[in-house]
């Protein structure tokens, strides 16, 4: 009996981590849609707790009938059946305690607009969401969620601040459409690991006072709720710039 449940939770476990990670890449390389994918991630939660509590069952019988080998395998079972079950879990509460947006700028009153060259790539890549700002509602829960996403200044001149922020996008690793000097503007792109979810970003520095302003705006191609990917982007990019050019002053 110990050999049979801790065999079976290992088969179960290992039937769930593959459910669970397989669905990116199945989505990233157009072998599956969006629903499908998640579909296949919720049955392998649920695996994953049938496989963990096999491992639980199996080890206790198996050190009872002092099974050693059986009991390694349970543990097996246990543990990835734990994992399977605790990604999806992880992410379903991160959802939940962020807003649903995928729309993030540090200029809510007049966010950055993208330009016809990404307005061309969102089209071609069928993207679902708007461009057009959602304006005070989006805004409230921005606020509330990510305040510190505000505006950045520097007491440097636009052509420096634009040179360095167009140095540390690329640096992060984004995909540039454009650069113009003479309307302050970077456009760009990031793809997410897992599922490759293609996210669009664009960079309006313009003069301010006797120095500059940066503002920055992120927003997802597919999905209501972004998993705080969009602030999370734009803080790393502030990092990055701040690195660069010294702290930025938050308005």
């Amino acid at each position: 009996m110990a050999r049979v449940l801790a065999n079976l939770a290992l088969v179960v476990a290992v039937v769930a981590i593959l459910a669970v990670a397989l669905p990116g890449p199945f989505y990233r390389f157009g072998l599956t849609d969006l629903s499908v994918a998640f579909g296949m991630m919720k049955y392998g939660a649920f695996a994953g707790m049938l496989g963990g509590g096999l491992g639980l069952i199996g080890l206790v019988v198996s050190r009872i009938a002092h099974r050693p080998g059986s009991a390694v395998r349970a543990v097996l079972g246990l543990v990835l059946g734990g994992v399977a079950w605790g990604i999806p879990y992880a992410m379903l509460r991160k959802a939940e305690s962020l807003p649903v947006i995928h729309d993030i700028t540090t200029d809510v009153v007049n966010p950055p607009q993208f330009q016809p060259d990404v307005l061309a790539l969102r089209a071609a890549a069928h993207a679902v969401n708007s461009t057009v700002y959602a304006g005070a509602s989006v805004a409230a829960l921005q606020e509330k969620a990510y305040p510190d996403i505000r505006t950045m200044t520097f007491d440097l001149p636009v052509a420096r601040v634009f040179d360095a922020a167009r140095r540390t996008a690329d640096a992060l690793g984004w995909k540039r459409v454009s650069a113009d000097p003479r309307t302050g503007l970077i456009e760009a792109s990031d793809t997410t690991f897992w599922f490759g979810f293609t996210d669009d970003v664009v960079i309006r520095v313009e003069p301010s006072g006797s120095g500059s302003r940066l503002d920055i705006r992120s927003e997802s191609r597919v999905g209501e709720s972004d998993l705080g990917k969009n602030a999370q982007r734009i803080r790393a990019f502030r990092a990055a710039l701040d690195a660069r050019l010294g702290r930025a002053t938050r308005r």
